[in-house]
């Protein structure tokens, strides 16, 4: 179809063509820093609305729920789901708590992800993970309640958690 010297002319052509937008990307943008809109921006406040209502939201469903009476002592939990889902949400953590403590606080590393690329998606499918298998779990205490349920208690500690730091 195409000989090397004919390949390697088409990818000199791309390439050039694509410094040439990326310089006329970069100076557009860079002029739109400088405008006196973007110095106004302020960063939003940590308690709003948003993370009340789901602080809230989990606080009501943990207490009409009795969610933590119910992990303790009821006997229609699947054990074996939930533990491989409380193993999970440990790795889980243990990688986020790695990444801020250690990496950020400790080593000053303000972009672990370029730092450690494997970590946010191994985080994210061990977190999928996890609540798949909460779901599994739990399903024969509070049936179709349950994803939402587990939603609501993930939002609640998101953005307790966010109020924290």
């Amino acid at each position: 179809m195409f000989n090397d010297s004919e390949l390697a002319t088409l990818r000199n052509r791309f390439k050039r063509d694509a410094e040439f937008l990326m310089q006329t990307t970069t100076a557009a943008t860079g002029e739109d820093d400088k405008s006196p809109e973007g110095k106004d921006d302020k960063p939003l406040p940590r308690i709003n609305r948003h993370s009340v209502f789901w602080i809230v939201a989990s606080v009501v469903v943990t207490y009409y729920a009795d969610f933590l009476r119910v992990l303790m002592e009821n006997n229609d939990i699947k054990s074996w789901w939930f533990n491989v889902g409380l193993m999970l949400l440990g790795i889980c953590l243990s990688l986020a708590t790695f990444c801020i403590v250690y990496l950020e606080w400790v080593r000053g590393i303000q972009h672990y992800e370029q730092e450690y690329p494997a970590i946010p998606p191994i985080t994210t499918a061990a977190f999928i993970a996890a609540s798949c298998s909460f779901n599994i779990a739990l399903w024969p205490v509070w049936s179709f309640f349950t994803p939402l349920i587990l939603f609501t208690q993930f939002m609640g500690v998101v953005m307790l958690i966010s109020l924290l730091g």
